[in-house]
């Protein structure tokens, strides 16, 4: 003889209302608050300075991620007058590989303890590689070495009391498993002076779940990239992506609930939204992800 259990009215309102708290709590045991990459709005925030980082404060975020030393510079007071925090700057690759001469859009050579000075002064925490450029990528020596400047440069970042931070793309997953650029990081990069700015969007375009990902990288991931993905985007291991495989977060292929969930125990603190490309103006890309960002 079976029994069924027929809940009555109260008890399936109590269900829901469970699951509904359940839901808001997800995105509260993961951002506390929500950032911006201005890399975003790189097309009109240095010409419209005031518009749009008035835009991003409207819109609810409380944090900003420079796309670069001078540019965050020059945008700091109209970021704190917004009531927004740089907590991030992408700072110059060359300072970690030396190789100026790759990046001629560089035209101000500085030294690491001028540019360590310089985030520090801006009361930014997170001193951030943001990319190396195809032309400068190498083979199995280049990233050892590349991974050691990693640590050298950390050191003096450390000193100062901020912390370094390398941020992936996709190119670093290619190659034979064990040699990949990404394991050589892995393995090689010190724990205790080099955290990971993880970008979930390249990871995926890699073919690798971001979730696994904060799983292997536990305890070092400080910072954690919001982009949406395309589900047509097909695996690769460069940038060469469409503009359209870039979707804002909650209109694409990635699972953004479960990798909130699993942001905390990798080690996340500051969580950005960036998108590479937008279908029309930033400013309704980074609305459109912010909205969905509350409902998680």
């Amino acid at each position: 003889m079976s029994s069924h259990f027929h809940p009555t009215r109260r008890q399936l309102l109590a269900s829901s209302v469970t699951a509904a708290a359940a839901m808001k709590s997800l995105f509260a045991a993961g951002p506390k608050s929500v950032g911006v990459q201005l890399y975003t709005v790189r097309g009109n925030v240095m010409t419209e300075s005031e518009k749009v980082i008035k835009g991003i404060s409207q819109i609810g975020y409380k944090e900003i991620e420079g796309a670069g030393r001078a540019d965050l510079l020059k945008l700091l007071p109209l970021i704190q007058a917004n009531g927004m925090k740089a907590v991030s700057c992408h700072v110059e690759t060359p300072l970690i590989t030396g190789n100026w001469e790759k990046y001629p859009n560089l035209t101000k050579k500085v030294t690491v303890d001028e540019a360590v000075e310089s985030v520090k002064k801006m009361g930014v925490q997170y001193f951030t590689m943001a990319y190396i450029a195809p032309v400068e990528r190498g083979d199995l020596e280049f990233y050892k070495k590349t991974a050691d400047q990693m640590n050298k440069v950390a050191e003096s970042v450390k000193k100062a009391g901020l912390q370094f931070v390398y941020h992936n793309h996709a190119f670093e997953f290619g190659g034979k498993p064990g040699e990949r650029p990404i394991d050589i990081f892995k393995e090689r990069l010190d724990k205790k002076l080099v955290a990971l700015e993880m970008d979930v969007f390249w990871v995926s375009v890699a073919g690798h779940d971001p979730v696994e990902m904060l799983k292997e990288w536990k305890g070092r991931v400080a910072l954690i990239h919001l982009k949406d993905k395309d589900k047509a985007t097909p695996v690769q291991y460069n940038e060469g992506v469409p503009k359209t495989a870039f979707k804002e977060v909650g209109s694409g292929s990635l699972d953004f609930k479960a990798i909130l969930k699993a942001a905390p125990a990798a080690g996340v603190k500051h969580y950005f939204v960036e998108q590479d490309q937008t279908p029309g103006d930033p400013l309704e890309s980074l609305k459109r992800s912010f909205e969905y960002l509350k409902t998680v």
